[in-house]
């Protein structure tokens, strides 16, 4: 279903099917919207939006609240619906759920500190400064987090005085239309948050639409074609968040158990699917390295993979679709046959579903190794003679989302964090599971300089400055040369 100008309607345009990947059984049914209804709900966001913008900020933050209360009554439906469309385990999904509630506070917070009001004695009056939205934002949101993802962009979007036409991923089209009757519920005016579902066709609809701004999460091939789009267009406002080859080096730390967890955290949570995935084990040479790749590959193997409803619960559910599963199995293979060398397989769990068990390999002997986001739960490794060599090699990317270092030396992470080109560095901690409170992006073909997270209030509004005195009056000590 389409929500346009507050009104469900169906789709005008192709057939458009959900599937429980765990399952292969379809949970959603509609049809793509037409090129002339996103036109429509353009049109529709650009009526809403001076009233919305209108409002006191307190009106708009006081629906925002209703809307987070209405999740925070319905998180484990929330949560059900989250693992049945991607595929989730249930404590991945319950996490997106509290991702979700949790925004309001870091965006409000954020609001106020990046673009509230700020007014200084200066010149015989004040130096006020001001920030106003850009106006209508296209929303294109990923399937890996359909809640939380959408949702980040909204808030602060909405908060600053946004109207909004959200355009969710093909894949999980059911858990974003549950959002959005959340917000109707909440109270939000007809007109401010638009619905279209679909795929490429209504992607290009929405993008070549009278829009002020579009806001991008998902893959670095789709956020560079917009990019091009837009190029020329200093008035467009463009947020892009995309992937990442992340690299994470493990050096000289004691504790090689507590190192396996968080690499396995860092490698696997969410089946490999979040943009902050390490892709990349790079290890130099040291005493006990060879010790903990063991350690690694045998808590790896004891990981389940399974279904949300599965008891035991399981760490992992599948991927989001047998053709991503397909494309793993595929670049294994051709690592392979490049000279890596497996020292878990991935492989395939249940015929016909895409349920993969972790694969690990050292492709230390590959040549020319592909700078690829391989977006599941396949992790290379990488090893290196020296320390200055894993530095380098944690940096020979095109990308520069998230990174990390476990050592017990704290001066290490002092040069990795001085050198390494991404925009979340950690240390002693997964690459996985950033803070809301802090700004979320990456440098290279990451993103383009507009972090989300708390620095979203910086891409959905722009800054006035004025200089305001209370009456005109005639200088002392006028210009030379004025009568």
């Amino acid at each position: 279903m389409q929500c346009i100008n507050g009104t469900w309607e169906a789709g005008e345009g192709s057939a458009l099917t959900s599937e429980n990947p765990a399952t292969g059984e379809v949970i959603w049914r509609g049809q793509s919207a037409s090129g002339a209804q996103v036109v429509r709900a353009v049109a529709a966001a650009r009526k809403a939006q001076r009233d919305w913008a209108a409002r006191p900020y307190g009106e708009r933050f006081a629906i925002c609240e209703a809307f987070t209360a209405r999740i925070k009554e319905r998180k484990d439906e929330l949560a059900t619906h989250i693992a049945t469309e991607t595929g989730k385990a249930m404590w991945d999904a319950l996490g997106e759920v509290a991702a979700v509630t949790g925004k309001l506070a870091n965006a409000h917070e954020a609001y106020v500190e990046r673009t509230g009001e700020r007014r200084k004695e200066a010149l015989g009056g004040y130096s006020v400064i001001r920030h106003r939205p850009h106006g209508v934002f296209a929303v294109f949101a990923p399937y890996n987090f359909p809640a939380h993802l959408a949702n980040g962009h909204i808030i602060p979007a909405l908060l600053a005085g946004n109207t909004i036409v959200l355009k969710p991923s093909e894949l999980t089209p059911m858990v974003p239309e549950w959002m959005v009757r959340q917000w109707h519920e909440a109270g939000l005016p007809a007109g401010v948050l638009n619905l279209v579902q679909g795929e490429l066709e209504t992607a290009k609809a929405l993008a070549a639409a009278e829009i002020d701004g579009l806001l991008f999460t998902g893959s670095t091939a789709t956020g560079t074609l917009l990019h091009k789009q837009f190029a020329g267009r200093p008035e467009f406002m463009l947020a892009l968040e995309m992937g990442g080859n992340n690299p994470l080096i493990v050096h000289e730390v004691a504790n090689l158990e507590a190192a396996a967890h968080e690499t396995i955290l860092s490698a696997f949570t969410g089946s490999g699917q979040r943009c902050t995935c390490a892709r990349r084990l790079i290890l130099a040479d040291w005493k006990q390295a060879d010790q903990f790749i063991e350690v690694l590959v045998n808590k790896t193997k004891q990981l389940r993979v399974g279904a949300f409803t599965d008891s035991p619960a399981p760490f992992m559910g599948p991927l989001i679709s047998n053709k991503e599963a397909d494309r793993l199995l595929h670049a294994q293979k051709h690592l392979s046959e490049q000279g890596g060398r497996s020292l878990l397989e991935m492989k395939r769990l249940k015929e016909g579903l895409p349920f993969l068990s972790p694969g690990i390999m050292d492709v230390s002997a590959v040549k020319n190794r592909e700078d690829s986001e391989y977006f599941g739960p396949f992790l290379q490794i990488i090893r290196v003679k020296s320390l200055d060599e894993a530095i380098s090699e944690a940096n020979n990317t095109k990308y520069g989302l998230s990174a990390a270092i476990f050592s017990d030396d704290a001066s290490i992470f002092a040069r990795y964090s001085h050198q390494i080109r991404a925009g979340l560095v950690n240390f002693n901690r997964q690459t996985t599971g950033a803070s809301g409170a802090a700004p979320f992006g990456g440098a290279g073909c990451s993103g383009n300089h507009r972090p989300a997270g708390y620095y979203s209030a910086d891409y959905c509004a722009w800054p006035v400055a004025s200089v305001e005195i209370p009456a005109l009056s005639l200088p002392e000590n006028p210009p030379p040369g004025m009568v």
